[in-house]
């Protein structure tokens, strides 16, 4: 099942500024095969359900790995089953009605 995710990852116990464990996960997402699609505050992702999910399992293995004690992950799930749908498309989809 195809999936577009919305992921905010927040390492706990390493002080105020945390972009460096989020930069982290960048490549562990590409490694996985997956285009990230970095914003303000989080990182939307497409791909298979299993592969977007072990992706994120690994970012939590590599930040822990930095020497965050702790993290908490928000995500955001999408599937559908009546079409393919990309992040792109649903982006331009908005911007052609704000037009």
């Amino acid at each position: 099942m195809n999936v577009i995710l919305d992921l905010c990852v927040v390492p706990i116990g390493v002080g105020v500024s945390v972009s460096r464990y989020v930069a982290a996960c960048h490549p562990v997402l590409k490694e996985a095969g997956l285009e990230p699609h970095l914003h303000g505050y989080g990182t939307t992702v497409e791909g298979e359900w299993d592969t977007v999910f072990a992706a994120i399992k690994r970012c939590h293995e590599v930040i822990h790995e930095m020497g965050a004690p702790r993290i908490s992950t928000v995500i955001k799930v999408g599937t559908r089953t009546d079409r393919a749908q990309t992040i792109e498309q649903k982006v331009e989809s908005v911007e052609q009605k704000l037009r």
